[in-house]
């Protein structure tokens, strides 16, 4: 059967009426696009709504991944244990601890004893965690045996000594470290990493650039501990339990040992608490509640997959049947991004922190609440709220009831001493300098990372290169088939979400000598939809199927970007998709959403709790265009390929890596040593100094630099482009990158499929050796 659109174009032609002339304001099989906005604005909008909708629906939608089994309490912690593990792996706590060992610490000849008195001592001390990164804090030692053992954390904002009264912020009612000390508890205070951004940066980069960045230190150390798979919250997790190992070790089957926390420190409470049985009791002061509007809160706490599989009523349930006391206390309220000073880069992401709703938290505590009711009947009230009522307001933090309740947790019997006559702590010796200490412990979880970072390569070798059959293209090839589907479900996100038909709309928009031009809009999912311009050339003949290049645009662009010669973009783009309709080629420009600043930044922090990123809706977004392609008489389905700069470059190396329907792929203005290029601190034009806080992907230092994303499109044809002057990178970075994809298909005897093109030039298009690789590699003459 000879399709539709076949005789539509035929006959149109035969009669020399061609389907781009005036009278052809739609292409066939299409209905009139009559929409008159911003189509970019309304790309950005929609997938807005689409993710909005998933949020929402996300509460019940997690459940699936949990089956709990309430006729015991060990039957019930081993039936939470996958979903522990899971837990684990997205918080990134993923490296081993080192041996426990509690250390006095002090320097400059100063005593570790920091002060006394009739009750316990408080001393300096550190305990190592991972290699080279310590916690270190204050340790409360009872002048008699201890009734328990308690790690107590502040909001990140406060330090150690705020907590136990030996400095001025916090109301002495609220000293809660320092009043289960009085009450004969053995209290160890972490040090957490603070919102201050005076060592966000590298100093020793003496450029003409700022070094040093408005960044709060936990987003300069979320930006680059995400994208090795680790996560700040899973270093001060580490750095809890590294306490609870030397509590457990030191007091044997006497230890008691609960954790209490505000705000920040209630986060790393309840998150360690979840995690580790040890924990007998749990205090989470001022941070519980529902967390769909996560993308909201500050960028560090933006956690891949959280919402998937886990909010805080399910984090919670992971604490039962061991107690767990929520008080409604007011948190720190921020808003927006912190005020650059003269000396910092303006790079930080906006973020927003309020007191939680009373309301809302006794929602939340409800969901956890219907999990405890099914507990047998002697371990129903292990977790309870404080206060009960959802309009009363917030106590605390560290109110008498809620100690008390978190205490009878811990002992049974403990009871909080309330005299307010009770003498703070008198300092006995010089203290060490919180600002240096802050220092000193965002330095050492930086140099982690970084060394992590240093041998990455050689974790993407055993977790991808190392496993595949190396003797055939073939047997390669094939081999790659179940990474290309982890990349895709695991790294970049895949929508679960049934496709749409495509229902293409179109109109006429360009009319030119060679080519006439059509804007193109094809529904994805709901609220989502393709839309880019299709250049048809004028000298196609009836029955002849010709080659298409999809040509993608960068950051903030639009299609007409890479068409018209009279686009502000033109120095960059050369117009690039034009030139290709010249020469003969079917060209197909589409908008990636990109655009709009933080609008469109936003939309990874609602995507990733979801398991989801920008790239799951881009992918999807491509998918149903080729798939619309391949339905057009005058395309060769078997000759669709992808161009892209800047952006487009970071398009070309994730789409067709899942989109296998691209035949070809190059990557301009782009390719890179990717992970360097977002995590290092010691190349000025690193993302780390910049304002793209949506850059991090988690986990793929170790899963997927662009070597191996070109290994996701072997056997196909791969090309680079790169300018010597091009910011984006460094050319020795660009060719070490490139030299692995340039072995691989060498090896496996393809290596007349890919190529680079250096040339003198900035971010943009060359188009030369990448034009000549379209035509020899789509089979379509020069001009």
């Amino acid at each position: 059967m000879i399709p539709s659109t076949f005789l539509t174009v035929s006959v149109l032609l035969l009669l020399g009426c061609p389907i781009w002339g005036q009278s052809a304001k739609t292409l066939p099989n299409t209905t009139s696009l009559q929409w008159k906005d911003d189509l970019s604005v309304r790309m950005v909008a929609g997938i807005d709504r689409f993710l909005m909708r998933g949020l929402e629906k996300s509460v019940q939608a997690r459940q699936r991944y949990w089956s709990r089994d309430f006729s015991s309490a060990e039957a019930y912690n081993e039936s939470l244990e996958r979903n522990r593990q899971r837990f684990k792996k997205v918080i990134g706590l993923v490296d081993e601890r080192l041996s426990a060992r509690m250390e006095y610490f002090h320097n400059h000849g100063n005593s570790p004893l920091l002060a006394e008195t009739d009750h316990y001592r408080i001393r300096q001390v550190r305990w190592p965690v991972l290699e080279g990164v310590f916690g270190e804090g204050l340790l409360l030692e009872p002048k008699k045996d201890p009734l328990g053992q308690i790690v107590t954390l502040s909001d990140a904002d406060y330090s150690a000594e705020q907590l136990v009264g030996l400095s001025p912020g916090i109301d002495p009612q609220s000293q809660f470290a320092r009043r289960m000390a009085e009450s004969g508890y053995l209290v160890i205070v972490p040090t957490l990493i603070n919102r201050s951004s005076r060592f966000s940066g590298n100093p020793d980069l003496h450029t003409d650039r700022l070094p040093m960045t408005n960044m709060p230190h936990r987003e300069w150390l979320y930006r680059m501990s995400y994208e090795m798979g680790r996560h700040l919250i899973g270093y001060e997790v580490q750095k809890v339990l590294g306490a609870v190992d030397w509590l457990q070790e030191e007091f044997g089957e006497k230890a008691r040992i609960g954790v209490a926390g505000h705000a920040e420190g209630g986060l790393i409470a309840l998150y360690s608490a979840a995690l580790d049985t040890r924990i007998s009791s749990c205090l989470v002061s001022g941070y519980f509640g529902p967390r769909e509007r996560v993308w909201e809160e500050p960028i560090y706490r933006n956690i891949w997959s959280l919402l998937h599989e886990f909010g805080d009523a399910e984090i919670a349930s992971m604490v039962l049947p061991r107690s767990l006391v929520i008080e409604h206390s007011a948190g720190p309220t921020l808003e927006g991004r912190p005020p650059a000073q003269s000396w910092q880069s303006n790079a930080a992401a906006p973020g927003r922190l309020a007191t939680a709703d009373g309301a809302a938290v006794k929602h939340e505590f409800e969901r956890l609440d219907k999990w405890q009711q099914q507990m047998p009947a002697d371990l129903k009230r292990s977790a309870r709220l404080i206060p009960s009522l959802p309009d009363a307001n917030p106590v605390g933090p560290g109110s008498t009831a809620a100690l008390n309740a978190f205490l009878a947790g811990l002992t049974r019997t403990g009871v909080i001493r309330t005299e307010s006559t009770r003498a703070l702590p008198q300092q006995v010796s010089t203290k060490l300098d919180p600002e240096v200490r802050q220092s000193r412990q965002v330095k050492e979880i930086e140099n982690h990372v970084q060394r992590t970072l240093r041998v990455a390569s050689v974790a993407r070798d055993r977790f991808l290169l190392e496993k595949l059959p190396y003797d055939s293209a073939d047997r390669f090839a094939k081999g790659i088939k179940p990474f290309r589907k982890y990349f895709w479900e695991e790294v970049i996100g895949k929508v679960e979400h049934t496709m749409l038909a495509a229902n293409p709309r179109s109109r006429l928009r360009y009319d030119r000598p060679r080519w006439v031009g059509y804007d193109v809009v094809l529904d994805v999912w709901p609220d989502v939809f393709s839309w880019g311009i299709l250049l048809l050339p004028k000298d196609l003949k009836p029955g002849e199927r010709r080659p298409v290049v999809v040509a993608q645009h960068g950051l903030e662009g639009l299609p007409k970007d890479v068409i018209e010669k009279e686009s502000r973009r033109f120095r960059a783009y050369q117009a690039f998709a034009a030139s290709l309709a010249d020469r003969g080629f079917i060209v197909f420009a589409p908008h990636n959403p990109y655009r709009g600043e933080d609008l469109f930044r936003v939309l990874q922090f609602k995507a990733n709790p979801l398991k989801l990123s920008l790239f799951s809706f881009i992918v999807g977004q491509h998918q149903q265009i080729v798939n619309w392609l391949k339905t057009l008489s005058y395309v060769d389905e078997d000759r669709i390929a992808f161009y892209g700069l800047s952006y487009g470059g970071k398009t070309a190396m994730r789409v067709p890596a899942i989109v296998e329907d691209y035949c070809l792929s190059i990557c301009s203005g782009d390719f890179n040593e990717w992970i360097w290029k977002n995590a290092t601190v010691d190349w000025r034009n690193s993302y780390m100094f910049t304002k793209e806080y949506e850059m991090p992907e988690f986990r793929l230092g170790i899963t997927f630099n662009y070597a191996e994303m070109a290994y996701l499109i072997f056997p196909r044809p791969f090309m680079v482009e790169r300018g010597h002057r091009d910011g984006v990178g460094l050319d020795e970075w660009v060719a070490h990158e490139y030299a692995k994809v340039r072995r691989v298909y060498n090896e496996l005897g393809e290596g007349d499929k890919t190529e680079i093109e250096f040339f003198n030039g900035n971010h943009e298009i060359n188009g030369k050796g990448a034009f000549d690789f379209l035509h020899r590699h789509l089979d379509w003459p020069q001009p």
